[in-house]
């Protein structure tokens, strides 16, 4: 089986798929790595690295597309809808796509990938349990995200985080306020408190309670009723808008608070729950700020421009994209770990499984043999579903 990795397309993407660390652990398998010239260079891993470990480099992005069985991407054609297009007409029958895909959000992508009689893993769906842990590169990447949400706070607040002993006098620790308390917020949470902020949380789940305290943090408990608010997977799910009412009620008390607020709330496959209005922004401190994580998917603040930094109400809002890709050589590295695992689980003897039997394999495929194979992406292109299929 040969593995192959283009170019990462979209605009600004500066991660690859492959490093060469995870090269040597595929070619015992009896892999051949397959990687577009230049790949891995705005990451921090140009050809020669690649070549040492035995890679094979080619000038066209259509040879390594054509040759290959197996095609790794970081963001593909769901999570890349305009650049990513030009791969389709790439993609041969029964050849293998991994990557992060955004199936949901990219229905009609998805379904012109299952024209071409591809099999595509989305890397999003990976299951959040403990056998799959190893796989889990949304984690991975909300760990950058969270990490970064800091250091841009940090950087535009006009005050510094730690307290300060002085000549001049002591300096009061910036107060910062992280809403969601998943794998982007608890690393928010540590980083805020290595920079020695005052920190405190609030999560709709009062299971993640003892990981916000085990930080150094003071978990916001407010009076709402939270049965139901994670599916199996342990993802928060959607709530209904009279829920968001009251929490936006509550929660702009303690908004109020703080200095800086950061925001990670997200459903997957769904607009963010917008959780910040503009009364609640007008409320808060002057020249106070708030990072919203969820501007890719419209965010958790009435005012946020994804993409954008901007000042309302002597508040400013930052809606950064993509925010991995900011630190590249880590990332890359933590998302090839990632897809080397899932690629050692799918595949046994040389040759993948499709083998609706096992979790992982059964929840992470989207299209398969012309088909799209997903029932929750059947049932939003409007698709019959099948009692065969999950």
């Amino acid at each position: 089986m040969r593995v192959g990795i283009g170019r990462e397309t979209f605009p600004g993407e500066r991660r690859v798929a492959l490093v060469p660390g995870a090269i040597p652990a595929l070619t015992k398998l009896g892999f051949e790595i397959l990687l577009q010239k230049g790949a891995g260079d705005s990451a921090g891993f140009p050809n020669a690295m690649y070549q040492e470990k035995g890679a094979r480099i080619v000038d066209e992005r259509s040879e390594v597309f054509d040759s290959s069985d197996v095609i790794l991407q970081v963001l593909g054609l769901g999570a890349n809808p305009e650049a990513g297009v030009s791969d389709l007409k790439l993609f041969h029958e029964d050849q293998i796509i991994i990557g992060f895909l955004d199936p949901f959000s990219s229905p009609e992508s998805i379904r012109k990938s299952a024209e071409r009689k591809i099999s595509a893993f989305a890397m999003e769906l990976i299951p959040r349990t403990t056998r799959a842990q190893s796989m889990d590169a949304l984690s991975s990447m909300a760990t950058i995200a969270g990490y970064k949400a800091v250091l841009l706070a940090a950087e535009a607040l006009p005050k510094m985080f730690p307290m300060l002993m002085t000549a001049a006098g002591t300096v009061t620790p910036a107060h910062v306020f992280v809403v969601g308390a998943g794998v982007a917020g608890l690393q928010a949470i540590a980083t805020a408190r290595r920079l020695g902020a005052v920190v405190c949380s609030y999560d709709i789940r009062p299971a993640v309670k003892e990981q916000v305290e085990s930080l150094g943090a003071k978990f916001v408990e407010l009076p709402l009723e939270t049965r139901g608010v994670e599916d199996k997977s342990g993802y928060a799910r959607a709530m209904d808008e009279e829920f968001y009412r009251k929490q936006r009620e509550l929660m702009g008390r303690v908004l109020a608070e703080n200095d800086v607020a950061i925001t990670t709330a997200a459903v997957p496959g769904k607009k963010a729950p917008v959780l910040i209005t503009e009364e609640m922004v007008k409320c808060m401190k002057p020249n106070s700020l708030i990072v919203d994580l969820a501007a890719e998917r419209g965010g958790n603040c009435e005012l946020t421009h994804p993409g954008e930094t901007v000042i309302k109400h002597d508040v400013t809002i930052m809606g950064p994209l993509n925010l991995p890709t900011t630190v590249p050589y880590d990332a890359s590295q933590m998302y090839a770990k990632n897809v080397l695992n899932f690629l050692l689980h799918l595949f046994k003897d040389g040759k993948p499984r499709f083998d609706e039997e096992d979790e992982i394999i059964r929840e992470t495929i989207v299209t398969h043999r012309g088909e799209i194979v997903n029932s929750r992406l059947r049932e939003i292109l409007g698709l019959p579903l099948s009692s065969e299929r999950r």
